[in-house]
């Protein structure tokens, strides 16, 4: 059986940075938690942040800059948190190469975990192309990534990798 890394806060944990949760009862979801296959992160909490917190923006980048030190992650009030983003993310990683990870499902638009879209730095609500520090680590390593909306694609995912590891 294939794990899944996801965020805690789909699951409703508590661990945003308003301290609230993104609880996100799909029935994919449940039948995975179900399962027993979802292994839970927060990587901002892993990476040392506490909650609540204060909201963070990349400022001028993405996550793949983040990584190749080319940007940074402030607060609103200029505090640099790009340290703990990228323990995160590290530790993320490692959960995925100590239980064989292949897939992650990561909250949407978050500086950690969008996938494909996060805030632009401004604090204003704009949205960007590009990959939050943690989901843009984690695909640069060979996992596959999706967020919440993207639940029925995952599940397809995770069944043609068990499909071909069956194979092997």
């Amino acid at each position: 059986m294939e794990f899944i890394l996801i965020s805690s806060c789909l699951l409703g944990q508590q661990v945003r940075y308003d301290g609230k949760d993104a609880n996100y009862p799909h029935p994919i979801l449940m039948r995975w938690v179900e399962q027993q296959r979802l292994i839970p992160i927060c990587p901002e909490m892993s990476g040392g942040l506490p909650c609540p917190r204060p909201p963070a923006e990349i400022q001028g980048g993405q996550g793949l800059q983040v990584l190749e030190a080319k940007s940074q992650v402030l607060t609103e009030s200029g505090e640099e948190v790009t340290p703990q983003f990228l323990r995160g993310a590290q530790n993320a990683l490692g959960l995925c190469q100590q239980h064989d990870i292949k897939m992650a499902i990561l909250k949407a638009r978050s500086p950690s975990c969008g996938s494909s879209s996060t805030y632009d730095g401004s604090f204003t609500g704009k949205q960007v192309k590009g990959q939050g520090v943690t989901a843009a680590l984690l695909m640069r390593s060979g996992i596959k990534v999706f967020d919440e909306s993207l639940l029925v694609e995952a599940d397809v995912y995770l069944t043609q990798l068990e499909a071909q590891i069956s194979k092997e």
